[in-house]
């Protein structure tokens, strides 16, 4: 093997080095994003484009659903992501909108989301935050809009470069929703929708 640029033979500590190196690039990062994939999130409890299923639907206020949140799992997150966080944003609703769900502080390592990780204590147990979403409860509040036309429910997965937010458990949803903003390097978003 020889440098490029002189012509010279390489010494076996620098092919040892670049032999390393691409291996490393050979394999896989997990959830790291790789050239030509884009950071995305898929769910087995709904689809992108479709309807929210009972079981995540808000169980009050006229609505009878088992208020699970929904199981999720995102790949491919930016370079130098720290930690993920998710939000839940109802845009049809009157006025500024709908906070149904912010959580942050989930790990790097996590890449899914069990249905229900809201109200079993899985997200607890991973060191998660989860704010007071607009029923005035921590944690997930699914879906309940009024009678008449159906409303999205954008579901996003943030990548965010921290490991925490230092937000504490209980704190509105917009707030949690500017820290988040602030520290993401990048989203991957799902809308769904429902009505009654």
């Amino acid at each position: 093997m020889r440098h490029f640029d002189t012509g010279q033979p390489l010494s076996h500590g620098i092919r040892f080095i670049l032999n390393c190196t691409a291996m490393a690039l050979a394999l896989d990062a997990g959830g790291i994003a790789h050239a030509g994939e884009t950071f995305s999130v898929s769910s087995t409890t709904m689809r992108d484009g479709g309807h929210v299923n009972t079981a995540q639907v808000f169980n009050q206020s006229g609505c009878t659903g088992g208020n699970r949140s929904p199981q999720l799992t995102w790949r491919n997150a930016p370079a130098g992501t720290r930690s993920f966080a998710v939000t839940m944003f109802d845009p049809d609703a009157p006025g500024p909108g709908w906070w149904h769900w912010a959580v942050t502080d989930i790990p790097a390592n996590v890449t899914t989301l069990a249905e229900n990780a809201s109200a079993s204590g899985a997200l607890k147990a991973l060191g998660a935050v989860e704010a007071r979403n607009d029923f005035n409860t921590d944690g997930y509040g699914g879906p309940c809009p009024p009678p008449g036309k159906p409303h999205r429910y954008v579901i996003k997965v943030y990548a965010l470069g921290t490991d925490r937010l230092g937000l504490p458990q209980g704190r509105p949803a917009p707030m949690f929703d500017h820290e988040i903003a602030a520290a993401a390097l990048g989203s991957a978003q799902m809308t769904v929708t429902y009505g009654r």
